[in-house]
């Protein structure tokens, strides 16, 4: 039996299609309709279409987005892949996120649009290869690493409140200098003050600590991907990754996020290879799931990253010096 004969489906031709993520600084997200005589009539997705022969994923974004929203895109990172079969076509979507544009979005296809809050859209249903992105979009684009081993509990816990309350919503505890009844003592005060302020937390490599505490979810290390059968039965699941089967790894897993790197040189591994943007780049192109940036680098670095295809970046010591690199509108926007 021939794999056309085994499932029919493969036979049909893939439809290259771009879409884009409009993103407001509230955090709001524009949705558009899909309206009658189309395929899914009714059902909303974020905006795009056909990549048309000769033209490049970004070019079909700028046309797209330039017939039906009446907008001249500024910027658009690459940001995510959805391959997805359909009853009437295979699609590879790659979708980018849209900060800036010109104009004001409106339907010019006798579309609804609306802009939608990402933990809580009220439009409904979403085109069933639009769905997960929500839960993507959800992830904020700043990861911060815990050092307190290095700087101390008492101070970590104080720089902690304070990224905090300048906007950080997602960090792993991380601290493998830590004998266990230290760590679970740290983790926990961890836990209460991000959970106070709507943060999520990750615990590195131990599931049974990451439900102990409460915590949101763990955070894999990149050995233990290969020893695993299934996902962790944990809410939020990351992984750290170096290579390209590693992240094939992590995706096949079913994790929520990777990280990936390291993308410059580290002070804490001086002399050690690294990525760099073009090899980053090229890692994450084919990828369902996010990626952070991960290695030598700083907030300032967030939009290098995300031009290069990150969903954002990983940071240890540079998460930790000084509240005004937070304070710069690179910590993530959680759609309030």
């Amino acid at each position: 039996m021939t794999a056309t004969d085994a499932d029919p489906t493969q036979s049909r031709p893939v439809l290259e299609v771009v879409a884009g993520v409009l993103e407001r600084e509230d955090g709001q997200v524009l949705i558009t309709q899909r309206p009658p005589g189309k395929a899914y009539a009714g059902y909303w997705e974020f905006p795009g279409g056909k990549v048309e022969a000769g033209e490049s994923p970004r070019a079909a974004l700028v046309r797209e987005l330039a017939e039906e929203l009446d907008i001249e895109v500024e910027v658009a990172h690459p940001w995510l892949r959805r391959r997805f079969d359909y009853p009437h076509a295979r699609v590879d979507l790659r979708f980018f996120r849209i900060p800036r544009w010109r104009g004001e979005p409106r339907g010019c296809e006798a579309q609804a649009v609306s802009w939608e809050r990402v933990q809580a859209p009220t439009v409904a249903p979403m085109l069933p290869a639009n769905g997960p992105i929500l839960a993507a979009l959800a992830l904020p684009t700043v990861y911060a690493i815990t050092q307190a081993t290095e700087l101390g509990v008492r101070a970590q816990l104080a720089q902690l409140d304070q990224a905090l309350d300048a906007g950080l919503r997602l960090l792993q505890v991380r601290e493998p200098g830590m004998v266990p009844a230290d760590l679970a003592a740290f983790g926990r005060r961890v836990v209460e003050r991000a959970h106070a302020r709507g943060a999520r937390v990750l615990i590195n490599g131990d599931v049974r600590l990451a439900r102990d505490l409460g915590a949101d979810g763990v955070h894999l290390k990149s050995a233990q991907l290969a020893g695993l059968d299934a996902r962790p039965d944990l809410p939020l699941v990351a992984a750290s990754c170096h290579d390209a089967d590693e992240l094939a790894r992590a995706q096949a897993l079913g994790c929520d996020f990777a990280v990936l790197g390291p993308v410059l040189p580290t002070r804490s591994h001086p002399g050690a290879p690294v990525l760099g943007w073009t090899a980053f780049a090229a890692r994450v192109e084919p990828l369902e799931l996010p990626v952070l940036a991960l290695g030598g680098l700083a907030p300032a670095d967030l939009e290098r990253a995300r031009s290069h295809g990150a969903h954002g970046i990983a940071m240890q010591r540079a998460a930790w010096s000084g509240v005004d690199l937070l304070e710069d509108g690179s910590h993530p926007r959680e759609g309030a």
